[in-house]
């Protein structure tokens, strides 16, 4: 085919993701080790004969991971294999002490899941292949430079061992927003089972398979043949580290691609690097086989029977069944549920809040003005957890009429955030509490006598000059008197 047709021609964008996921335990998956980072600790240290593979060392399996691993089959609606067991995948680098990494080859623990996510308001089902147990590499410290310009390499074997479960899903992904909003949702999972901590460095890392397949070759249903995948060459992007990177790394390559053949170019069958400082991805290494990897059972772990754990273990409530329910429970609209559910902390202090308060109430404070003030700040819930407890106060104060809701949000809440201090210190040293009704009373009368012109307008039918009354009444309590209250007293005192 010339370049020319070449050029004429659409394609569609096929990616299927290899998700590696950090799992939490408290030692490594097959050696005593801690996975808990020391703070300033030095490279190195946190290994042992098994994690840096030394001769004679055995592996033990964590049962931990094991359980996690089951948990996410479960989320997943996947199948838990009667029998599942180990094999080593030889290859070398320099992160890997072992010269070969211990996972799962043919007998994945879980395999045939499914989740759901919605792209522009359209929900779509993506296939999960197979997810299986395998151990985390080191880490590789590039000094002076890139992957492919740095100066020199460190390596680090703290990592060396961590917990890893792989989630490979189908080529169901049809642009690179798709593939970022599923690692959106998958993280949300993660998150509510408990088996996922994002703060961690490291503690989510995407591979994606990415080709183009001409559009004459799509099915009219959207679906493609294995004949049209299997002549379109695919290239993996490695070392991509979030949701975005996702999305940016495979808009690059899709870009890359599309010139390619509109150059009359073949795409090479190749795995590439993911730069993210640069934006761009840089050619690794040829594509590797399944047969380059040799892989052979791992002769010192015995095969898994844990179908059954699926049954026995319990799971929390999931991200779509908990925003489902808050709109029917607490008659939440869809932003604000949605708002509510993204974290499982969020989730479980708007209940609590919920349980004490109006439903709407606590919507408005846990959603919009803490996780508002949070975002601004750069902050998360799990910045303020052990503090939830002063939030609820705050509130509780604002219901009692305490302090006004405009000094609550604007001061109280902010300072809280930014001073550290408990909302009633605040208040006292601001001097925000609730003016007494002859201070309020007071005020009204001095408005009133200071701006008649304001008076005037009100009894010719001026709507605004209500509204600049109550602010001047406002600032004379200094904010503290509350606004409703403020209102009903100038229309008394104007209209007796």
């Amino acid at each position: 085919m010339t370049a020319q047709a070449l050029e004429q021609r659409d394609y569609a964008v096929v990616i299927g993701l290899e998700v590696h996921v950090q799992l939490e335990t408290a030692t490594k998956i097959f050696c005593g080790c801690s996975t808990e980072p020391e703070e300033d600790e030095e490279p190195n240290t946190r290994t042992c004969p098994v994690c840096l593979g030394l001769p004679g060392a055995l592996p033990v399996l964590n049962e931990g991971a094991v359980e996690a691993a089951v948990k996410i089959g479960k989320a997943l609606d996947a199948d838990v294999a009667e029998d599942t067991r180990f094999h080593r995948k030889n290859y070398y680098y320099p992160d890997l002490p072992k010269n070969f990494q211990i996972t799962q080859y043919d007998a994945p623990i879980c395999a045939d899941g499914t989740l759901e996510v919605s792209v522009e308001g359209e929900r779509r089902e993506i296939t999960i292949r197979r997810a299986h147990l395998e151990e985390d590499p080191g880490s590789l410290q590039h000094k002076g430079g890139s992957i492919d310009s740095a100066e020199y390499t460190l390596v680090n074997y703290n990592r060396a061992g961590t917990p890893l479960m792989e989630i490979v899903t189908n080529p169901d992904f049809r642009s690179p927003k798709e593939t970022r909003r599923f690692l959106s949702k998958l993280e949300e999972v993660l998150e509510y089972l408990g088996v996922f901590d994002a703060s961690r460095d490291g503690s989510l890392r995407i591979d994606a398979n990415i080709s183009l397949v001409p559009e004459d070759d799509v099915d009219d249903d959207g679906t493609i043949p294995e004949s049209a995948l299997e002549a379109a060459n695919r290239t993996e992007v490695k070392n991509i580290s979030s949701h975005k990177g996702a999305e940016q790394a495979l808009a690059y390559e899709v870009t890359r691609q599309k010139n390619a053949l509109q150059r009359g170019r073949a795409v090479e069958q190749e795995t590439r690097h993911w730069d993210e400082g640069r934006g761009v991805t840089v050619s690794m290494r040829s594509k590797e086989e399944e047969k380059d990897y040799r892989y052979f059972r791992e002769a010192d772990l015995p095969p898994l029977q844990v179908a059954h754990w699926k049954a026995e273990i319990s799971i929390p409530e999931l991200p779509d069944a908990r925003r489902e329910r808050f709109r029917e429970e607490y008659g939440l609209d869809a932003e604000s549920a949605s708002k509510l559910t993204s974290r499982k902390a969020v989730a479980d202090f708007y209940e609590d809040v919920a349980s004490q308060f109006d439903p709407d109430l606590a919507a408005t404070w846990v959603a919009d003005n803490l996780l508002g003030e949070l975002n601004y700040r750069d902050m998360t819930v799990d910045d303020v957890t052990g503090r939830l407890d002063e939030f609820t106060r705050l509130i509780e104060l604002v219901a009692e009429g305490e302090i006004t809701t405009k000094n609550a949000e604007e001061t109280v809440l902010r300072q809280m955030l930014d001073e550290g201090d408990d909302p009633e210190t605040i208040i006292d040293r601001e001097g925000l509490g609730k003016a007494d009704d002859d201070e309020v009373s007071q005020a009204v009368e001095a408005a009133i006598e200071e701006n008649p012109d304001a008076v005037e307008d009100y009894h010719a039918g001026e709507g605004g000059a209500l509204n600049f009354l109550v602010g001047q009444v406002m600032q004379k309590t200094g904010g503290s008197a509350d606004p409703g209250a403020v209102n009903g007293l100038l229309r008394d005192r104007l209209d007796g």
